[in-house]
Protein backbone atom coordinates (compact mmCIF):
# COMPACT_ATOMS: atom_id res chain seq x y z
CA UNK A 1 0.00 0.00 0.00
CA UNK A 2 3.34 2.25 1.01
CA UNK A 3 4.60 1.78 -3.06
CA UNK A 4 0.74 2.77 -4.43
CA UNK A 5 1.01 6.25 -2.86
CA UNK A 6 3.38 7.85 -4.85
CA UNK A 7 2.24 6.41 -7.70
CA UNK A 8 -0.74 8.16 -7.41
CA UNK A 9 0.43 11.51 -6.71
CA UNK A 10 2.86 10.90 -9.66
CA UNK A 11 -0.09 10.48 -11.80
CA UNK A 12 -2.32 13.32 -10.13
CA UNK A 13 0.93 16.10 -11.05
CA UNK A 14 0.95 14.21 -14.79
CA UNK A 15 -2.85 14.85 -15.45
CA UNK A 16 -3.03 18.62 -13.60
CA UNK A 17 0.31 19.60 -15.82
CA UNK A 18 -1.13 18.33 -18.90
CA UNK A 19 -4.49 20.02 -17.84
CA UNK A 20 -3.02 23.13 -17.81
CA UNK A 21 -0.57 22.85 -20.93
CA UNK A 22 -3.76 22.18 -22.88
CA UNK A 23 -5.14 25.56 -21.32
CA UNK A 24 -2.25 27.42 -22.55
CA UNK A 25 -2.46 26.80 -26.15
CA UNK A 26 -5.89 27.90 -26.75
CA UNK A 27 -6.68 30.28 -28.80
CA UNK A 28 -7.90 33.46 -27.77
CA UNK A 29 -10.49 35.67 -29.81
CA UNK A 30 -9.70 39.62 -30.12
CA UNK A 31 -13.05 41.59 -28.60
CA UNK A 32 -12.74 44.03 -31.43
CA UNK A 33 -12.60 44.00 -34.88
CA UNK A 34 -8.98 44.89 -36.35
CA UNK A 35 -10.42 46.46 -39.86
CA UNK A 36 -14.34 47.68 -41.13
CA UNK A 37 -15.29 44.85 -42.58
CA UNK A 38 -18.43 45.17 -45.50
CA UNK A 39 -20.96 42.42 -45.75
CA UNK A 40 -19.06 38.59 -45.69
CA UNK A 41 -20.80 36.09 -47.57
CA UNK A 42 -20.18 32.03 -48.77
CA UNK A 43 -20.89 31.13 -52.45
CA UNK A 44 -20.87 27.08 -53.06
CA UNK A 45 -19.56 26.41 -56.89
CA UNK A 46 -19.60 22.84 -58.58
CA UNK A 47 -17.42 22.05 -61.74
CA UNK A 48 -19.78 21.62 -64.92
CA UNK A 49 -17.53 18.23 -65.70
CA UNK A 50 -17.76 14.65 -64.06
CA UNK A 51 -15.10 14.89 -61.28
CA UNK A 52 -13.97 19.02 -61.73
CA UNK A 53 -14.70 19.31 -57.88
CA UNK A 54 -16.59 21.25 -55.61
CA UNK A 55 -16.09 23.38 -52.88
CA UNK A 56 -17.18 26.56 -50.82
CA UNK A 57 -15.60 30.18 -51.21
CA UNK A 58 -15.77 32.55 -48.88
CA UNK A 59 -15.82 36.28 -49.45
CA UNK A 60 -14.47 38.83 -46.97
CA UNK A 61 -14.43 42.58 -48.29
CA UNK A 62 -12.49 45.47 -46.29
CA UNK A 63 -14.01 48.86 -46.28
CA UNK A 64 -10.29 49.81 -45.49
CA UNK A 65 -7.46 47.91 -45.42
CA UNK A 66 -4.87 48.75 -42.45
CA UNK A 67 -4.21 44.95 -41.54
CA UNK A 68 -3.06 42.04 -43.51
CA UNK A 69 -5.37 39.09 -43.06
CA UNK A 70 -3.76 35.72 -43.01
CA UNK A 71 -6.08 32.21 -42.78
CA UNK A 72 -9.63 31.79 -42.15
CA UNK A 73 -11.50 29.00 -40.15
CA UNK A 74 -14.67 28.08 -41.65
CA UNK A 75 -17.20 25.07 -41.17
CA UNK A 76 -14.40 22.71 -39.30
CA UNK A 77 -11.89 24.25 -42.14
CA UNK A 78 -9.01 26.05 -42.23
CA UNK A 79 -7.77 28.07 -45.70
CA UNK A 80 -4.96 30.76 -47.00
CA UNK A 81 -7.00 33.81 -47.61
CA UNK A 82 -6.03 35.53 -50.61
CA UNK A 83 -6.78 38.73 -53.05
CA UNK A 84 -7.13 39.09 -56.46
CA UNK A 85 -5.36 42.37 -58.08
CA UNK A 86 -8.91 43.27 -59.44
CA UNK A 87 -10.40 43.61 -55.97
CA UNK A 88 -7.60 43.96 -53.46
CA UNK A 89 -9.77 44.62 -50.86
CA UNK A 90 -11.68 41.33 -50.82
CA UNK A 91 -10.34 38.33 -49.52
CA UNK A 92 -11.37 35.10 -50.23
CA UNK A 93 -11.01 31.64 -48.71
CA UNK A 94 -11.33 28.28 -50.74
CA UNK A 95 -12.47 25.34 -49.58
CA UNK A 96 -12.83 22.24 -51.49
CA UNK A 97 -15.52 19.35 -50.96
CA UNK A 98 -16.48 15.62 -51.11
CA UNK A 99 -18.83 16.27 -53.74
CA UNK A 100 -18.25 15.99 -57.40
CA UNK A 101 -14.55 14.52 -56.69
CA UNK A 102 -12.64 12.11 -58.80
CA UNK A 103 -13.16 9.06 -57.46
CA UNK A 104 -11.54 6.17 -59.81
CA UNK A 105 -10.00 4.03 -57.31
CA UNK A 106 -7.37 1.00 -58.57
CA UNK A 107 -8.45 -2.71 -56.94
CA UNK A 108 -5.14 -5.14 -58.38
CA UNK A 109 -3.10 -7.48 -57.22
CA UNK A 110 -0.39 -5.28 -58.43
CA UNK A 111 0.81 -3.28 -55.65
CA UNK A 112 2.40 -0.68 -57.96
CA UNK A 113 -0.88 -0.40 -59.63
CA UNK A 114 -2.97 0.52 -56.20
CA UNK A 115 0.34 2.93 -55.57
CA UNK A 116 -0.95 5.23 -57.75
CA UNK A 117 -4.54 5.50 -55.73
CA UNK A 118 -4.26 9.06 -54.10
CA UNK A 119 -4.17 9.08 -49.91
CA UNK A 120 -6.98 10.20 -48.36
CA UNK A 121 -6.70 13.58 -46.75
CA UNK A 122 -6.77 14.00 -42.86
CA UNK A 123 -8.46 16.86 -41.88
CA UNK A 124 -7.56 18.40 -38.75
CA UNK A 125 -9.88 19.62 -35.86
CA UNK A 126 -10.05 23.90 -36.09
CA UNK A 127 -9.11 25.28 -32.83
CA UNK A 128 -12.21 27.00 -32.90
CA UNK A 129 -15.97 25.92 -31.89
CA UNK A 130 -17.89 27.95 -35.12
CA UNK A 131 -21.55 27.78 -35.83
CA UNK A 132 -22.20 27.29 -40.04
CA UNK A 133 -22.65 31.56 -40.32
CA UNK A 134 -19.82 32.25 -38.35
CA UNK A 135 -15.63 32.25 -39.08
CA UNK A 136 -12.46 33.29 -37.66
CA UNK A 137 -9.91 35.38 -39.15
CA UNK A 138 -5.90 35.23 -38.39
CA UNK A 139 -3.95 38.45 -38.69
CA UNK A 140 -0.55 39.83 -37.57
CA UNK A 141 -0.34 42.48 -35.25
CA UNK A 142 3.21 44.06 -33.93
CA UNK A 143 4.49 40.59 -34.90
CA UNK A 144 1.78 38.45 -32.68
CA UNK A 145 -0.70 36.04 -34.66
CA UNK A 146 -4.61 37.42 -33.75
CA UNK A 147 -7.88 36.02 -34.18
CA UNK A 148 -11.47 37.52 -34.70
CA UNK A 149 -14.89 35.96 -35.46
CA UNK A 150 -16.89 37.11 -37.94
CA UNK A 151 -20.90 36.48 -37.23
CA UNK A 152 -23.87 36.37 -39.83
CA UNK A 153 -22.16 35.06 -42.63
CA UNK A 154 -24.55 35.02 -45.27
CA UNK A 155 -25.24 32.67 -48.27
CA UNK A 156 -25.30 33.81 -51.89
CA UNK A 157 -27.00 31.48 -54.68
CA UNK A 158 -24.75 28.70 -55.90
CA UNK A 159 -21.95 28.95 -58.32
CA UNK A 160 -22.42 25.74 -60.98
CA UNK A 161 -20.32 26.21 -64.12
CA UNK A 162 -21.59 24.95 -67.08
CA UNK A 163 -20.26 21.72 -68.68
CA UNK A 164 -17.12 21.66 -70.83
CA UNK A 165 -17.02 22.68 -74.78
CA UNK A 166 -18.27 20.39 -77.09
CA UNK A 167 -14.83 19.76 -79.57
CA UNK A 168 -16.23 20.90 -82.97
CA UNK A 169 -13.21 21.02 -85.34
Amino acid sequence: MKSFKPLVYLVMIFISMSSITNCSSAQKLQKSAPADFGDVYFQKWTAGVRGGGSGINLFIPLKNKPIKLDSVYFRGKAAKLETKDSRPMVYIGRFTTKFNQQSDIILSSDMNEEAKNTLPVKTEKIPFELKSNECVVSYKAKDETKHYKITGIEEKAAQNYPSAPTNKQ
